[in-house]
């Protein structure tokens, strides 16, 4: 039998300006369930957290919880105003018989002392210690609104260990992909101000949605369907009877208003990159760079050559160096020693981890054209900034809003809206997955896939890594860093071992090095996956093959009479021609590029 649930939310209604936000949602939470919240950005999320753990009350609805049940929230922005220190205020929210010493552990697991001035805390800081703070008690319920924010990998997998062995009931909103397929057991949707529950993790939460609303659209498609056959019974059925059946107009004036009051799902985000010309085969080549601040090596002697339509991944926790090598191998910071060299043609465009470069008292449009007009050329075609803006998600009436009004996710589409707008054949990622919803970010992968160009990543999102990564460079510890073929789940199946567990180790230099004498570092290579022995071993076949046909249609066209005869067919094998002469030299560039690997790997 199930038991009752300790927290039980029905019936909850919250209009804001006039607009409803939540109409009609339900949440029930028993004890020990795992629950992934999932909704777009601006769906409601956050908002029905808030009203689960008692501070908003809805405009509708009943909220009840077990009496004695212990409620931990976690806010996006927590405020540690009148708290002397940070373990002050980790110890504040212990009730008594709680373990006071769980506090101190807690900040310590998360990168804290407990000294900190909580008036001085950065962002991530007050992040941390709000996390200490829910976690302390072991409570009942855990609400956790995006506990990954601000936070790097050796700390997101430290807390999806820690939520993993607690007993508490959790209910989780979140951006991370792997967080939510790890941690939770049934998932909530919550989608046009309703909830849908679904008695599975998230990874199994894509597909369940795909389905419901494909059956959505099918009702829908129904529903207009029979519209159209009660007008025309009105217009003919009723003059041939001369009476009206009074029953049946009444259900055509229902299921008219149902078709008006049907809220459809929000529209996809459009992404759209705007390529420049094509830049060289060589991006960067880094040779034995080096750089240190004071006395301590941030980078230490790391050498890699990346080359077009590479996409690398830099992954390690906070403060080892991941934007400052960035930097050094964008040329944007020189190193101490070694060289770069950067390749020919490159324009570049960089989405940076911050939001500090949009000035909040400038309009959504003005952002986008730079205050220059009302359009805009995106991947070579110009566009109103209205239509790219719907692309986004943005309406019309956000075109003069004030950026500062706009929330973190719309900030977020904002900026990265901005940047794909430019062209460019390197794109320099920094953190791009922050705020974005998961819609966005699946779109933004694809886009990633098809860009022509080369991608440099920083990011904390091991399932982002997974999908978008060719190649992965990891911070050793002590300016060491070393370049991973794959993505995150490749590097980490590699080393036999996690950035958490490398970072733990490297808390213990003297004992690692008892237990293994380091061996001499030497330049990093790169490794063939098996997707490029595939291609190495298939390219000659499909070159062979395309000169094959490229000879058929030249002796098609040296016919001098195709061209009056058949012009639209002539004109299909020139441009047939033209398109296989790229295609058979991007082949050969592939083929002397994996050919050179496996020489080096041989060799």
């Amino acid at each position: 039998m199930a038991s009752p649930p300790i927290l039980l939310l029905q019936d909850i209604h919250l209009t804001f300006g006039g607009t409803p936000l939540i109409e009609g949602a339900e949440l029930s939470v028993a004890p020990g369930e795992r629950l992934a919240l999932v909704g777009r950005n601006g769906s409601g999320k956050s908002t029905l957290l808030r009203i689960a753990a008692g501070l908003i009350e809805a405009d509708r609805g009943t909220r009840f919880a077990q009496p004695g049940a212990t409620i931990r929230y976690l806010p996006q922005e927590p405020d540690l105003s009148g708290f002397p220190s940070t373990l002050a205020y980790v110890e504040a929210g212990l009730a008594p018989g709680d373990d006071a010493y769980r506090a101190a552990y807690l900040l310590r697991e998360l990168g804290l002392t407990g000294e900190e001035d909580t008036a001085r805390l950065s962002g991530g800081e007050a992040r941390r210690a709000a996390l200490a703070r829910v976690l302390a008690p072991e409570p009942d319920i855990l609400l956790l609104d995006e506990p990954t924010n601000h936070l790097d990998l050796p700390a997101i997998e430290w807390l999806e260990n820690e939520i993993r062995t607690m007993r508490s009931a959790l209910v989780l909103i979140s951006h991370d992909r792997r967080f939510l397929e790890n941690l939770s057991r049934a998932t909530v949707w919550l989608d046009r101000g309703r909830t849908r529950r679904m008695e599975q993790g998230f990874g199994a939460f894509e597909a369940w949605r795909d389905a419901v609303l494909e059956q959505e659209e099918l009702d829908a498609h129904k529903l207009d369907r029979r519209i159209v056959a009660e007008e025309h019974w009105v217009r003919y059925g009723v003059t041939a009877r001369r009476k009206r059946n009074v029953r049946r107009m009444a259900e055509l004036s229902k299921m008219r208003q149902d078709a008006r009051e049907r809220r459809r799902a929000a529209g996809a985000v459009k992404l759209t990159v705007s390529d420049a010309d094509i830049s060289g085969k060589l991006v960067v080549e880094a040779l034995g760079v080096s750089k240190s601040f004071g006395d301590r090596a941030v980078v230490r002697d790391f050498s890699t050559r990346i080359l077009r339509g590479d996409r690398v991944g830099l992954v390690g926790p906070n403060g080892a160096g991941k934007t400052t090598l960035l930097h050094m191998l964008t040329g944007a910071l020189a190193p101490d020693s070694g060289t770069v060299r950067t390749g020919a043609n490159l324009q570049s465009v960089t989405l940076e981890q911050g939001r500090d470069s949009l000035d909040p008292a400038t309009s959504l449009v003005d952002t986008l054209t730079g205050g220059r007009g009302e359009t805009l050329t995106v991947g070579g075609v110009s566009k109103h900034v209205m239509s790219y803006m719907k692309d986004f998600l943005f309406s019309p009436e956000q075109a003069r809003t004030p950026v500062g009004v706009l929330s973190g996710g719309e900030r977020g589409r904002l900026v990265l809206a901005r940047a794909l707008a430019q062209p460019s054949n390197l794109l320099v990622l920094d953190e791009p997955t922050n705020d974005l919803d998961l819609e966005t970010l699946d779109l933004l992968q694809e886009m990633l896939a098809d860009y022509a160009g080369t991608v440099l990543l920083v990011s904390h999102d091991r399932d982002f890594l997974d999908r978008v990564a060719t190649s992965v460079i990891v911070s050793e510890g002590d300016g060491r860093w070393v370049e991973y073929a794959g993505g995150y789940s490749d590097m980490v199946a590699q080393r036999g071992e996690g950035v958490t567990a490398r970072a733990a180790a490297a808390a213990k230099p003297r004992e690692r090095e008892a237990a293994a004498p380091p061996q001499p570092q030497a330049p990093s290579r790169r490794k063939m996956s098996f997707k490029d022995k595939h291609a190495l071993e298939t390219l000659p076949g499909r070159m062979e093959k395309l000169q094959a046909d490229m000879r058929g249609w030249q002796d098609e066209l040296h016919d001098p009479a195709l061209y009056t005869r058949d012009p639209a067919r002539f004109a299909r094998l020139t441009d047939a021609i033209a398109k296989a002469h790229a295609d058979l030299a991007a082949m050969e560039d592939d083929w002397l590029r994996l050919e050179m690997l496996r020489e080096e790997m041989e060799g």
